[in-house]
């Protein structure tokens, strides 16, 4: 599929794991040799379930400890 694509195997890894570097360049090849060139609005379509999926696993911020003004006496600028 690479060697198809004119792509490297590592650049086509990335677009099979959604990497955010992979180039939609490198995508349009992968999809022209899939013959799925002309549906590229089905793949950058809102995915509702992935988005309750990401959304489920965010973590909720939680109150921080307030930062302690640093010691000057040790070894701290002075």
């Amino acid at each position: 599929m690479a060697e198809r694509a004119g792509i490297s195997r590592s650049t086509l890894h990335s677009l099979e794991k959604g990497e955010p570097g992979a180039s939609l360049g490198n995508l349009l090849r992968v999809l022209a040799v899939l013959g799925l060139e002309n549906d590229l609005r089905a793949v950058a379509g809102d995915d509702i379930l992935g988005r309750k999926l990401q959304d489920a696993g965010l973590k909720r911020p939680g109150k921080r400890a307030p930062k302690r003004p640093a010691n000057r006496e040790e070894g701290g600028m002075q």
